[in-house]
C-alpha cells in the first residue's frame, strides 16, 4: 500500500511539475519573435543545419513575400528535425511540449546478419504507463501496433497529433488486428540518419521540390526524372516511368489526383534507406511486433513444414503488409498485445482457407519451393517497414 501511494503522489508531482513547465513556455512564446529567432540560431550545426540555412538564404534572395520565407524557412527547419506540418488549428494553451526527435546513429555491427530465429517466439509486451503523461489508467490506453508505447488520448490531443478524423482512428483501430501506429512509428523518415536526411534534403532542393507541398502526377514523374538523371547521367527508360506512375497511384488511394506531402516524405524516406543501407541494417529496424507478425505469415505460407516457401508465396506477402484498413476486419476482442495486423487477405489467415490469392497447384509449389525464413525476411523487410504509417498509401509498391 505504501508503494502505491509513493506511486501516486510521484504522478502527482509530475503532473504538476509539466503544467508549471507548459505554463512557462506558453510565456516565452508570446515574447517578440527576434528572441526566438536569436535563441535558434545557437543550436544550428552539422550539415542539416547548413542545409537549412542554404534554403533560407535562396528563399530570401527570391521575389517572395517575407511571409513566404519565413513559411519556407520553417519548412525546412520541420523537414531537418521529422516533424510533420503544425496543425493550423491547435490550440497552444494546455498543451505538452512535443518531443524533441532524436535521429538514429548508425553501429558498427549493422551490417552483420541478426539473429532472427524462425522457431524462438518472442513476448509481446506493451508499456503499463502512457509516454507522455507516465500515468498508468488500465482500459484507456491505446497501444502502438508496431512498438511498445502506449498514449492517451487526451494526451496525444494535448500534444496536436490527434485531430478531427485521426481521433476517429485510434479509438476504432487502436484495440482491433487493424491497429494503429503512434507518431514514432508512424513517421518513416524518423528512420534516416542526420547523414541520409542531408543527402535527402538535398536533392529535393536540387528538384526543386517545396517542402510540405502536394505533388501532382507530372511533379512526381518529373522530380523521378531528375533523380534518375542525377544518379546514372542518362533518361530514365519507360519502364521505369510506367512503375513511378504505378507508384504514384499508390500513394493516391482515394484517386484525388495529387499526393500529399507525408506520403511522398515516407516513400522517399524508404527508398533512401533501401539504397544506401543493406538489408541486414534494415532487418535490425524491426520490432519484436513486427518480426512476431512476419513469422506468423511465413509460418502459414509454409504449409508443408519444410521450412521454404515458392517465389509466389514471398509476392504473396510482400502485398498484405499493407492491407491494414479493412472495416471488415475491426473486432474489439483484440488484447492490448497483438501483434499487428492480419487481414482476410494476409499470409496469416490462410490457416482458414480463405485467400483471395490464387494458389498454385501442389507439384508447381514443389518445384518453385526455394525461399527459406532468412531470405524471406530479407526481401519482405522494406515492405514490412513501408507498412507503418497509418495513412492508407503504399508508400512501397510490391513489383508485380
Amino acid at each position: 500500500m505504501g508503494v502505491l501511494m509513493s506511486r501516486r503522489q510521484t504522478v502527482e508531482r509530475v503532473q504538476k511539475v509539466s503544467l508549471a513547465v507548459s505554463a512557462f513556455k506558453d510565456g516565452l512564446r508570446e515574447q517578440p519573435s527576434t528572441r526566438r529567432r536569436a535563441e535558434a540560431a545557437t543550436t544550428r550545426q552539422g550539415t542539416l543545419e547548413q542545409e537549412v540555412q542554404e534554403g533560407e538564404e535562396e528563399a530570401l534572395a527570391g521575389p517572395s513575400q517575407p511571409e513566404q520565407s519565413s513559411a519556407s524557412k520553417a519548412a525546412w527547419e520541420r523537414l531537418r528535425d521529422g516533424r510533420g506540418v503544425e496543425p493550423e488549428e491547435f490550440e497552444r494553451a494546455n498543451r505538452f511540449t512535443p518531443p524533441a526527435f532524436i535521429r538514429p546513429k548508425r553501429e558498427l555491427h549493422d551490417d552483420e546478419p541478426p539473429d532472427i530465429s524462425l522457431e524462438q517466439r518472442e513476448q509481446i509486451l506493451n508499456d503499463e504507463m502512457c509516454e507522455i503523461c507516465e500515468v498508468w489508467t488500465a482500459e484507456s490506453l491505446f497501444p502502438c501496433r508496431i512498438c511498445h508505447r502506449v498514449y492517451h488520448d487526451g494526451c496525444l490531443r494535448r500534444m496536436g497529433y490527434l485531430q478531427k478524423d485521426s481521433a476517429v482512428e485510434v479509438t476504432e483501430t487502436a484495440h482491433t488486428e487493424t491497429g494503429w501506429s503512434c507518431y514514432y512509428c508512424d513517421n518513416l523518415n524518423l528512420l534516416l540518419t542526420e547523414e541520409e536526411m542531408y543527402s535527402l534534403m538535398e536533392t529535393l532542393r536540387s528538384c526543386k521540390i517545396i517542402p510540405e507541398s502536394c505533388l501532382t502526377l507530372d511533379d512526381f514523374l518529373h522530380y523521378k526524372h531528375q533523380v534518375h538523371k542525377q544518379q546514372f547521367e542518362r533518361t530514365m527508360p519507360e519502364a521505369q516511368e510506367e512503375q513511378a506512375a504505378l507508384q504514384f497511384n499508390a500513394l493516391d488511394p482515394d484517386k484525388k489526383g495529387h499526393i500529399e506531402w507525408q506520403d511522398f516524405l515516407s516513400h522517399e524516406s524508404i527508398q533512401l534507406l533501401q539504397k544506401i543501407r543493406p538489408q541486414n541494417a534494415l532487418l535490425r529496424l524491426l520490432t519484436p511486433k513486427e518480426r512476431e507478425r512476419a513469422r506468423a505469415a511465413f509460418l502459414a505460407l509454409d504449409q508443408d513444414n519444410d521450412g521454404f516457401i515458392g517465389e509466389a508465396e514471398c509476392r504473396q506477402a510482400q502485398h498484405s503488409w499493407f492491407r491494414k484498413h479493412q472495416k471488415e476486419m475491426l473486432s474489439c476482442n483484440v488484447s492490448i498485445s497483438h501483434v499487428g495486423p492480419i487481414s482476410e487477405g494476409s499470409p496469416a489467415s490462410s490457416r482458414n482457407g480463405k485467400s483471395p490469392e490464387k494458389i498454385l497447384p501442389a507439384t508447381k509449389q514443389e518445384e518453385t519451393r526455394s525461399i527459406d525464413w532468412p531470405r524471406f525476411l530479407r526481401e519482405n523487410v522494406a515492405y514490412i517497414l513501408a507498412a507503418r504509417p497509418n495513412s492508407a498509401a503504399l508508400h512501397l509498391q510490391p513489383l508485380a
